[in-house]
């Protein structure tokens, strides 16, 4: 053909409707009649032997124009697709808990204990199932978005399952278990008609400390005033009377130290038979620091009438940031058949803490290397708790920071509980009036305090004890600074968590002792490697010596029998030398070396008195010769 076409291409997309799209393509006729067939793209015909003429070029441009035109079409499509399934999945119905819980992937490790993804983040409430009373207290919180323990703990809890909710400190586990609990406290009296009675608790929250049953309680509190429900707090260094009264009033939940809500169960202040839920929080702690007989004391009874023909039981709810594998035998040993949730930072370092360790030498003063580091703390205004290992300890930095014109407040375990309570309120106002806290590791669990720094002016004896402390700051999501300063006796442990935390590393069960043990053994297996390889060499020689002496033995023997020489009692004057040499060596050694001869092998006895032999035949036909001349 003598000319070039040129045909434009027409595409209208419709759609009738969301779930089906209609495309028509139409090529408009140009100049020439043959355009309104379809245009393909024609490859060449190519014969063998022969080159066509200008076929590629026109080929080529022709191809390159249609792609040109069709690849914007391509992307629009792509575009459309994506909008209509954002359609599809936006007008679904909200998920039901069950739905939800299959929804959220878990993953077991070798212990059995579930595990949750990092995908299995709800991104609001209102997935997990929640009532709107609960979601207008949500509301007044301020709480948007849950967290992964929210997120795998409250349609766990929902379900009435018993579990152990695992994650690190500052994730949101009182929610976790709250919300799930008022709102089925609320659907009992809706289903069922009960009701608030006095004495006759049907939730327990039980904590290791005064300090955080308050903190939980504050919680209750907020939750109560859209769910109506009432909470009372009975803890251990409160008056007995106050109590007394609010436990005689109707009540829903109680929140309290497992020592206090005992003595009130004897006095006859609480009923055991409307509980229905029970939590404990820092269940750790409470197994790990003896809470374990009033656990059982107040367990018992709950067990007793669980047991009877017709009785619903109790839902158990166990909290944690940490959970050693003794503790979690003791767990599963008293709470049988109960479902572990961990999330994926539990035994990890927060990834919003920033993690300083100082090696200090010997020569130099701890309390003023404490001096560097606070002083530029407090200037930018930050609130910084300083952790000591005993009371000696904490007072002494105490006593030195107060020289040095530092304002602070203690935090031990012989400050009195009325006194504790009135210098954690100093240390949280909004003032700054006393912006460090010198405290031990009674302040390390439980406290949810807005913390900006975290120095360990004596380092922990484990790794659990490091969680602890590091979750007073970056809380919820909060940036945060963790300074430790490293004595010669600490550098074992502390090189071993900040070696674990730089590969994201579980620090479970790491300790001073644990360390020590790890590093002898360590020691003990390559001793014994090296003795296994000297040994085995040593072998490998005496068997190659063994073989080389009997050939050589063998091959000497053939010559004395052949040789006219040696019948004549004349040696070689080439082998003198040798036989002289080696006798020498083996007369001569010293007694330092005698170690060495009485580790070899009979092997290398038996070449010694071959080649002393030989000495003595060569020194006798010698002077058999001087003799004969």
């Amino acid at each position: 053909m003598g000319g070039t076409g040129r045909a434009l291409l027409n595409l209208s997309l419709t759609s009738s409707s969301a779930s089906s799209l209609r495309f028509s393509f139409s090529l408009l006729p140009s100049r020439f009649p043959f355009a309104t067939k379809p245009l393909l793209p024609q490859t060449p015909r190519v014969l063998l032997g022969f080159r066509p003429f200008c076929s590629t070029t026109t080929t080529t441009t022709t191809t390159t124009a249609e792609e040109s035109l069709i690849q914007p079409i391509k992307h629009s499509i792509l575009l459309e697709r994506l909008r209509l399934r954002h359609l599809k999945e936006s007008a679904k119905p909200n998920l039901e808990p069950k739905q939800l819980t299959q929804k959220f992937k878990a993953e077991v490790d070798d212990d059995g204990v579930k595990k949750s993804k990092k995908k299995a983040v709800a991104s609001s409430f209102e997935e997990l199932g929640l009532s709107e009373e609960v979601m207008g207290a949500l509301g007044e919180l301020g709480i948007e978005v849950p967290t992964e323990i929210q997120s795998i703990g409250i349609p766990a809890v929902i379900e009435g399952k018993s579990v152990v909710l695992g994650s690190h400190t500052g994730s949101g586990k009182t929610l976790a278990y709250m919300l799930p609990i008022v709102q089925l406290l609320r659907q009992e009296e809706e289903l069922h008609g009960m009701h608030m009675k006095p004495r006759r608790p049907r939730a327990v929250v039980l904590c290791p400390t005064r300090e955080l049953c308050e903190q939980v309680f504050r919680v209750a509190k907020s939750i109560s005033h859209h769910a109506r429900f009432r909470s009372t707090m009975v803890s251990g260094g409160g008056r007995l009377r106050p109590q007394e009264d609010s436990l005689g009033g109707p009540i829903d939940m109680i929140v309290g130290t497992p020592g206090r809500v005992l003595q009130h169960i004897e006095e006859g202040n609480v009923v055991y038979g409307d509980i229905r839920y029970l939590v404990l929080d820092e269940a750790d702690t409470m197994f790990d620091r003896g809470f374990g007989p009033d656990i059982r004391k107040f367990l018992a009874p709950l067990k007793n009438r669980a047991s009877k023909p017709g009785d619903e039981g109790f839902q158990t709810v166990l909290v944690t940031a940490t959970m050693t594998k003794a503790v979690q035998k003791l767990v599963d040993e008293e709470f049988q058949g109960i479902q572990h949730l961990r999330t994926s930072t539990l035994h990890k370092k927060i990834a919003s803490a920033r993690h300083d360790f100082i090696k200090l030498s010997g020569s130099e003063n701890k309390l003023e290397a404490l001096l560097q580091v606070l002083e530029p703390s407090l200037a930018k205004g930050n609130r910084v708790m300083v952790f000591c290992n005993t009371l000696n300890s904490s007072r002494a930095v105490d006593h030195f920071l107060s020289e040095n014109q530092f304002s602070t407040v203690n935090y031990h375990g012989e400050v009195p509980a009325e006194q504790r309570v009135e210098n954690l309120a100093k240390f949280k106002s909004d003032e700054g009036d006393c912006p460090t806290l010198v405290c031990t590791d009674l302040a390390a669990r439980g406290l949810d305090l807005d913390v900006d720094h975290v120095v360990m002016f004596d380092f922990p004896l484990n790794s659990i004890d490091y969680l602890h402390r590091t979750g007073r700051t970056a809380r919820m999501g909060a940036k945060g600074k963790v300074t430790s300063l490293v004595a010669k006796k600490d550098l074992l442990l502390a090189a071993r968590i900040e070696e674990a935390m730089m590969k994201n590393e579980s620090l479970e069960a790491l300790s001073v002792d644990g360390v020590k043990r790890d590093i002898a053994r360590s020691r003990i297996t390559e001793q014994k490697d090296k003795r296994e390889k000297l040994v085995k060499a040593s072998n490998s020689r005496g068997k190659a010596k063994a073989s080389t002496g009997k050939s050589s033995s063998v091959g000497r023997k053939t010559d004395s029998k052949t040789s006219p020489g040696a019948k004549s009692g004349k040696v070689p004057a080439k082998s003198k030398p040798k036989i002289a040499i080696k006798v020498s060596k083996r007369v001569s050694t010293s007694t330092g070396k005698r170690r060495v001869d009485s580790r070899s092998s009979s092997v290398s006895t038996s070449k010694l008195n071959v080649v002393g032999f030989r000495g003595r035949s060569s020194s006798s036909s010698k002077n058999a010769n001087v003799r004969a001349g």
